[in-house]
């Protein structure tokens, strides 16, 4: 199988009337319901090709712990992996770039684009209209606001956001820091907070897509994780943790999206006991899932399957039904006149 991590440069993205970029399917919902089995199974029978949507799986190494299947184990090539090393600064526009180049590079060669994944900012920066503010994480704006807002505390800070824009103040709490520099710093590019929060409300489609969501019973769900998390750890998670330590990437584990390797720091590095890094690994591991069924259930565009008691191979023949009937095709037109 061809090696399709990236795609080449010169790659065109999708331009032009929405209702002429190619057609793809979305498999969203909680990380451990087989969203990765679901969409392998639907490339191969509609002759499609997987991108994922995945925040953690854009990085080399963080293997194991991100349920990252092998080359070997794919039966269709998969996009928006292994991009970045763990100390690389990668965000949901990077992601994007990435991920159409992918879709477009999928659908030049007549497959269909199949998107997998539970990170939903991904998943809307991929297939949604949205635009993302320009501006470097790393540069002297950014780092000017910072040394102001520690200097002069939050309330300072968001008087002088709903000083120079009171709508985007009004959609941000005064203590969210982070944020309020992030809109100050938007307007010192000539760009609005608020104007890009109303198109995130939107959710105006860029690509013409039919969504699936997967959802089972709530027990069950955290039972599956739990058991991942067993089965990560006898599939040599600590051991990796271990060799991405002394490549000297200590820092990325340990940042608060890194579940399943911050958790484990501590026990290499301290002596701290495993079974209850292990209880934090699950126990953090459900709480997300819990975040993800939030973000994709207020997307109405979703049609949604409940999993529970059925095979994997029941979940995809369902699943392919549901792409052919009224209701997913209804969900289309809906997307494709917004």
């Amino acid at each position: 199988m061809p090696d399709t991590r990236s795609v080449p440069a010169d790659t065109p993205a999708a331009t032009g009337d929405p209702a002429e970029r190619p057609r793809v399917v979305a498999v969203v919902g909680p990380t451990a319901t087989g969203k990765t089995r679901l969409a392998e199974d639907m490339a191969v029978a509609l002759d499609g090709q997987v991108v994922t949507a995945d925040s953690m799986q854009v990085y080399r190494g963080l293997d194991i712990g991100t349920a990252k299947t092998t080359e070997s184990e794919r039966r269709v090539p998969h996009y928006c992996i292994d991009l970045v090393e763990p100390d690389e600064p990668f965000s949901a526009a990077l992601y994007q770039h990435s991920a159409r180049r992918a879709i477009d590079t999928i659908a030049a060669a007549g497959k269909l684009p199949v998107v997998a994944g539970g990170t939903g900012l991904y998943v809307r920066a991929a297939l949604d209209d949205m635009h993302f503010p320009s501006g470097d994480a790393t540069g002297g704006v950014r780092e000017r606001l910072e040394a102001q807002a520690a200097e002069k505390g939050a309330p300072a800070m968001h008087a002088l956001l709903a000083e120079r824009d009171p709508e985007a103040a009004a959609l941000i709490h005064p203590n969210n820091v982070r944020r309020v520099i992030r809109a100050l710093e938007m307007l010192e590019g000539g760009e609005s907070y608020a104007r890009l929060a109303r198109r995130f409300r939107e959710r105006a489609q860029f690509y013409r897509t039919s969504y699936i969501g997967l959802t089972l019973d709530r027990e069950l769900l955290y039972a599956r994780i739990d058991a991942r998390v067993d089965e990560m750890l006898d599939g040599g998670l600590l051991g990796e943790v271990e060799r991405l330590l002394d490549a000297g990437f200590r820092e990325a584990l340990t940042a608060p999206q890194a579940i399943g390797y911050k958790e484990l720091v501590p026990v290499l590095t301290e002596g701290a006991p495993l079974d209850k890094a292990v209880e934090s690994i699950k126990r953090a591991t459900r709480r997300y899932a819990k975040r993800q069924l939030t973000w994709f259930r207020a997307d109405p565009r979703v049609t949604w399957l409940d999993i529970t008691g059925m095979s994997a191979e029941d979940v995809a023949r369902t699943a392919l039904d549901l792409l052919a009937s009224d209701a997913l095709l209804r969900v289309r037109r809906e997307g494709e006149d917004t």
